[in-house]
């Protein structure tokens, strides 16, 4: 137990004085380019789901 209690005062330790927290500017432009990168993304895979669907489409009824 003496290990566990060892490890968690010196992660705090670790966490308060060694890290390097951002600011909250820093923070915000970073939430944000996160943001507009996971929407960019979003838009180019819901794109490409909607060409590969009327692609498989076009081919399915060409056989009917």
């Amino acid at each position: 137990m003496s290990k566990l209690s060892k490890y968690i005062q010196e992660t705090s330790e670790e966490m308060r004085y060694k890290v390097t927290w951002p600011s909250l500017e820093e923070l915000q432009k970073s939430a944000g380019l996160v943001l507009l990168g996971s929407l960019l993304f979003a838009v180019v895979v819901g794109v490409m789901d909607v060409i590969f669907k009327e692609g498989l489409e076009a081919f399915y009824n060409s056989f009917l």
